[in-house]
């Protein structure tokens, strides 16, 4: 079965319990928010990192500290740093927060290269900038393991990995002892996953979570280009095994159609959802954090995605 056809086979059959898009409060109607990262817990508060960009460009983009102040409401926290990052994401590794997005650099007004920047810290006020992850690398992710180890997935893609593996991109993973080994280095050297993508597709992980089977649950996203030109963004899930380095179950849990219509950033992102990760509920279901149409974020309540395969650790 082709991606094509399975992202069909979903459509006719998805199973969603709810869907929204999310508000955010504090700032000029002219900038919309999206590519967020998960909704996380600090002193108390639940915080979300959001993109902020105007509408028609996709330069100057910067991420912004949201607080939440309703189930899908949030609003800017004030007097808080700003960086300029694009897509951003959060990891919760031996109690301290890791914070990361991609900062694109430009020479003369053109993109030369972009990479991860990642900070550290235990103070949502005073994150510590402390490494850089490899040129023209988006989607990395961290995961903490047993030990205080850290597992690292990468997301390399150029024409070599073209020519190497069909595919645009793919996902490679690697453990390290703890964060303080995280470097661009590491990152390069991780082991590509096979079995991913087709000819053409390409994707990445977008959080990661340590189960207590010893495997790894995986949200991610998987994308092609369709026959008119449409880059369709689906939101997958899978479980990866770290020890046989090698997926079990692969699948997809929610694409464009499962959220609240709403207008795209250009023409061919109609089909777009950029996954953030989920959250456990007090059931068996999840909710599920999307970026929509490159303008929105929203949130489907799903069955949660690794059912079978074990539950999410809490270190």
């Amino acid at each position: 079965m082709t991606f094509p056809q399975e992202k069909e086979l979903f459509e006719n059959n998805k199973n969603v319990y709810s869907s929204s898009l999310l508000k955010f409060n504090g700032i000029h109607k002219k900038y919309d928010v999206y590519n967020c990262s998960i909704p996380f817990r600090m002193n108390g508060k639940t915080y979300i990192y959001g993109r902020v960009e105007e509408r028609d460009i996709w330069a100057n983009s910067i991420v912004m500290l949201f607080e939440r102040t309703d189930t899908d409401t949030f609003t800017l926290v004030k007097n808080t740093m700003m960086y300029q990052l694009e897509d951003p994401f959060i990891a919760k590794i031996n109690g301290e927060l890791i914070f990361g997005g991609t900062h694109v650099r430009k020479r003369q007004g053109e993109i030369d290269t972009y990479y991860a920047y990642f900070y550290r810290g235990t103070d949502i006020d005073n994150m510590t900038y402390f490494t850089t992850g490899p040129d023209y690398m988006k989607d990395i992710r961290l995961v903490q393991l047993k030990d205080d180890k850290v597992g690292v997935f990468s997301r390399p893609r150029s024409e070599e990995i073209r020519k190497k593996y069909g595919s645009e991109s793919v996902i490679g993973f690697t453990v390290i002892d703890n964060i303080d080994r995280l470097n661009d280095k590491v990152v390069e050297n991780a082991k590509p996953i096979e079995g991913l993508f087709a000819a053409d597709e390409w994707g990445g992980c977008n959080q990661a979570y340590f189960l207590d089977s010893g495997y790894i649950g995986v949200i991610a996203h998987k994308c092609y280009k369709d026959s008119e030109g449409l880059l369709v963004y689906t939101n997958t899930a899978f479980v990866f095994d770290p020890a046989k380095h090698k997926v079990i179950d692969h699948k997809i849990i929610g694409t464009r159609s499962c959220y609240p219509k709403a207008p795209s950033k250009v023409p061919n992102l109609a089909d777009c959802v950029f996954s953030s990760g989920i959250v456990i509920r007090n059931n068996s279901r999840v909710d599920l954090y999307s970026g929509v149409g490159d303008t929105y974020c929203g949130r489907l309540v799903i069955d949660y995605p690794f059912e079978g395969f074990g539950n999410i650790v809490e270190f």
